[in-house]
């Protein structure tokens, strides 16, 4: 009974010396944790250089360097869901960078380009088509939260034209002048009419296909793989050419995305009818 207390001591005192051996632990955060805004800050720093390669009048480095801004900003969100990496610090970020990459770098390379030549129309439409970008982006985020009310057939769904799509189809007059001349699709005038309809469709309620939650059945897996080798073959090849055609692609797709929301909000209110 009198040895047991010094027994204790002793093994405590053992304790504290293992662990003074013992090396301290790394602080801070993982690559994998840090890697979703590193892609982030890398796509803000692709559309600013965008608005340097205006400045310079190089204008096919300045759509791709927006093309690479869209490009990681769609990494980056689906690299934080795999790695379990998302934050609310990540989320602001991509807000901020999306504004700048998708709002503010468009619009200045517009303005550069062909808006400067109507005068104030141009320049007005150049702020529309920033505030729009970013209004349709605080949109975004204050949707977030109520994200759990939204019906299950409507999450295959944007509500409008989502910025990085929106940014893309802002410089189609510069892509197609490319290959069309600029004299076809330069006019001050269509530029500007152009860049306030893009404005519009983001901010707009239409119902856009999003492909987040898209399923491919295992038969048609190979018809992707084939696609997608088509598409690489035709951005080596004629890359002006397969933007063209991506874009005007994508604005074919909205008729269909409205018709087939629609379809699926009257399928869904015909069955709650009947549940009642």
């Amino acid at each position: 009974m009198v040895q047991r207390p010094a027994r204790m001591g002793g093994d405590a005192a053992l304790g504290r010396r293992r662990r003074a051996i013992r090396p301290p632990r790394l602080g801070g955060l993982t690559i994998n944790k840090l890697l979703p805004n590193m892609l982030t800050v890398l796509a803000l720093s692709a559309g600013m250089t965008g608005i340097r390669f205006a400045t310079e009048q190089r204008w096919e480095h300045a759509v791709i360097a927006i093309v690479v801004a869209a490009v990681l900003d769609a990494l980056d969100g689906r690299i934080a869901r795999l790695l379990n990496a998302q934050s609310k610090f990540g989320a602001e970020l991509d807000s901020l960078s999306d504004v700048v990459s998708f709002g503010v770098a468009p619009a200045m390379i517009l303005y550069m380009w062909g808006l400067n030549e109507a005068r104030s129309f141009g320049w007005i439409a150049c702020l529309l088509y920033g505030a729009c970008a970013a209004l349709r982006l605080a949109r975004f985020n204050t949707a977030l939260g109520s994200a759990a009310q939204k019906p299950v057939w409507a999450y295959n769904y944007f509500t409008g034209v989502p910025a990085p799509a929106g940014a893309l189809m802002s410089l189609l007059p510069i892509v197609s002048s490319f290959e069309l001349g600029r004299e076809v699709v330069g006019y001050p005038a269509f530029v500007v009419v152009w860049t306030v309809a893009m404005a519009g469709l983001m901010i707009s309620a239409i119902p856009t296909f999003s492909l987040k939650g898209l399923r491919i059945h295992p038969r048609y897996v190979v018809f992707l793989f084939l696609g997608l080798v088509l598409l690489a073959a035709g951005v080596v090849s004629a890359p002006w050419t397969t933007l063209m055609v991506l874009g005007v692609g994508y604005l074919a797709t909205l008729p269909f995305s409205v018709r087939q929301y629609r379809r699926l909000m009257a399928q869904a209110e015909t069955l709650v009818a009947a549940a009642e």
